[in-house]
């Protein structure tokens, strides 16, 4: 009941659950999306990772290569549902799904960027950082 289709989460992966009221943050679904992948990037950016918010097809990028997927349902004003982001993981079960709908899509994960691939507490700390900072809470 969410929007991105089919994706895979497994062990080294970070997994967000967003619940936002966007109604009284006064934006629409284009806007979150689009902030949470912001958030993503930024935290990436944070380890010199160059990546980008894909703005057809949602989701977060290295290259061509996925990083990070995003699948919200808005229900009475509230979000459900969230992002994950690879860090560390194993990428082989995405090459038995069409991640997000897209065959042949290909995935990647923080530690094929980095030498010294942080935690996922690490991670997730930087990313609700930016999270707490773009949506002022």
């Amino acid at each position: 009941d969410r929007g991105g289709q089919v994706t895979y989460h497994g062990q080294g992966q970070l997994v967000g659950y967003c619940l936002f009221d966007v109604k009284r943050l006064g934006i629409g679904v284009r806007e979150l999306v689009e902030n949470i992948e912001d958030c993503i990037v930024n935290t990436l950016q944070d380890y010199a990772i160059e990546a980008w918010p894909n703005r057809d097809a949602h989701g977060v990028y290295v290259g061509a290569h996925k990083i990070a997927s995003l699948g919200l349902r808005i229900r009475r004003g509230c979000s459900y549902h969230g992002f994950s982001l690879n860090v560390d993981m194993d990428l082989e079960p995405f090459t038995r799904i069409n991640p997000c709908g897209y065959a042949g899509l290909q995935m990647t994960q923080m530690s094929a960027h980095i030498n010294d691939c942080p935690s996922l507490l690490e991670v997730s700390q930087k990313l609700t950082y930016h999270l707490q900072r773009k949506f002022d809470f």
